[in-house]
């Protein structure tokens, strides 16, 4: 890209109180670009250009995902969200029991980035996208949840848990990527 060009790809500028710039490339194949209020156009673009490869290649890896992995339509969608609210309580009962531990709720969300979270009191949520892997994926998407129950972080002793119920949860967690 000849200095001071265009970057050859359309982007979203957000413009906010920060110091930095940061780019993002989304699951809908959007770059998304945030920097200081004041920060001059030609310093973005500067940005862009030194960072294009990285854009494109993700560019790239957003659009093959979205080719491998298209979002549900709406009847598929509605029934991963009934198969979500049937089997992830059923699942997470179970594993509570094991893990000798007590969700203050279950929640079925239509989050897009993360599989499961915890809250600060306990309360579990799982995206019903979660109902597209195999069971052993799903499970220790659940037994993850639940470890957070008793250490709040990633710790040697939170994959130490998981270890203690799922001993085969690395092969299951790389079930998630591909």
């Amino acid at each position: 890209m000849p200095c001071g060009a265009k970057p050859d790809f359309s982007y979203e500028l957000i413009r906010s109180a920060r110091r930095t710039v940061s780019v993002e490339v989304t699951r809908e194949e959007t770059v998304v670009v945030r920097a200081p209020q004041r920060m001059p156009r030609a310093e973005i673009e500067m940005f862009l250009k030194r960072h294009r490869d990285w854009i494109l290649q993700k560019l790239e890896h957003q659009h093959r995902l979205a080719q491998r992995y298209p979002e549900p339509d709406e009847e598929e969608a509605e029934e991963l969200k009934r198969r979500a609210r049937e089997y992830l309580p059923q699942r997470v009962a179970y594993y509570a029991a094991v893990m000798h531990v007590e969700p203050a709720w279950v929640k079925i969300t239509s989050a897009r980035k993360r599989f499961g979270s915890c809250g600060p009191e306990n309360g579990l949520c799982f995206a019903w996208r979660l109902m597209r892997y195999p069971a052993a994926a799903i499970d220790y998407v659940v037994v993850h949840e639940l470890a957070h129950i008793v250490h709040k972080n990633h710790s040697r002793a939170f994959y130490g848990l998981i270890a203690q119920v799922l001993p085969d949860y690395r092969e299951r967690a790389a079930l998630l990527k591909n």
